[in-house]
Order: structure tokens, then sequence, then C-alpha cells
């Protein structure tokens, strides 16, 4: 069974505590927080198949020059920015672990995975067609990451919709079906575990 998911790869997006997840952050992701136990169990069942698992993470620049122009405001005070390399903010939330010698690590600077990183390279070098996401946010990061996917020709695209999250619930569902309309699965966290029976 191993050999189905070999040319998978899970894309963990964002999942960083403390500017992303946790409350009072200015990047707080609402929906975050309540999906961390289902990203930790989509993390944990890929891991037993075999499931390449990538870290797609942002890390800024101390004085936010590698930021979206909309966000720039928030590096030009005494206090740190959000996501700044190095700092606690950068972060995974606590029961996600990058495994230095199985998993590969993405440090992106803008929506979707693929804008001027060598995400594509790397999957297409590790023999990867089908991609899983979770994290946040989904009409951002995840949502980009999965219109580039479609549109660089990857076969199989699934978005984990309960392993995903919004700022509310309106929003995610509305982005979930936007991608669904586009060819994307949808299933809920139980739903895709049931393919591993």
């Amino acid at each position: 069974m191993a050999e189905r998911w070999t040319n998978t790869a899970l894309l963990v997006i964002d999942m960083q505590q403390n500017d992303f997840i946790e409350e009072g952050s200015v990047t707080q992701v609402k929906g975050g927080k309540a999906i961390v136990p289902n990203v930790i169990r989509v993390v944990e069942l890929a891991r037993q198949r075999g499931i390449l698992v990538v870290w797609v993470v942002r890390e800024h620049d101390p004085q936010g020059r590698d930021v979206e122009i909309f966000r720039r405001h928030h590096y030009r005070s005494e206090k740190v920015g959000p996501v700044v390399k190095g700092t606690l903010g950068s972060k995974l939330v606590d029961g996600l672990n990058i495994r230095e010698e199985e998993d590969y690590k993405i440090v992106k600077t803008r929506f979707s995975a693929f804008f001027g990183t060598h995400l594509h390279s790397f999957l297409q070098t590790s023999g990867i067609t089908k991609l899983v996401i979770a994290g946040v946010q989904t009409p951002n990061c995840i949502r980009q990451t999965v219109f580039d996917a479609v549109e660089l020709d990857y076969p199989d695209v699934t978005v984990i919709v309960d392993a995903t999250a919004a700022a509310t619930p309106e929003i995610h569902t509305a982005n979930i079906l936007d991608m669904r309309n586009i060819g994307v699965k949808t299933p809920t966290l139980h739903e895709w575990s049931e393919e591993f029976a």
C-alpha cells in the first residue's frame, strides 16, 4: 500500500504558532487554532504511509523588505514584525515538528508556496505528482498554492477541508467551493484517512 503514496507530498502551510495561530497576533487566522489537532493527524497519517511532508513557512526579513506592500507597516515600529526569521513568531505550533532527515522545508514570502521558491523543481525531482494540502489560510496561501499547482498541471490536488481554515467559516467554505470547481478534491480528514484503509 505504501507504494500507492510514493508520488504524493503533503504541503503543510503556515502553521506558525505565535504569528498565525495564537490569539492576539496581528496576523492571526481566527479559524487556525481549531484545526491544529487535524493538521497534526494529517501529518501522522502521511508519515505512516511514507508520504513526503513539505513544510511551507513564512520567514521574513526583520525590516520587512521581502514582505507584501500591504503588510510593510507591521515592520516599521519598535516591535518585531510577523514571522521574522529566527523569532518565536516563526516557530511551528506545538505538536508539529520538522523531521530534518525525512521532511523538506520551503520558505516563502508571498501567498503561493510556488511563487519565488524552488518548490516545483523540488517536487518534480522527487517524482511528486499528487499534492495534499493542509494549513492556513484558505483564501490566501492555500488558494494561491492550489491554483498554482493546477496551473502547473499537477494532476491530483487535494485540500483537506477540516485541516485548513480561514478567518470565518463562510470565507473558508466559499474558497473550498472555488477550488472544488477547478477539479480539486476536498475531503474531510476522516474521508481522506479512509483512503488508507
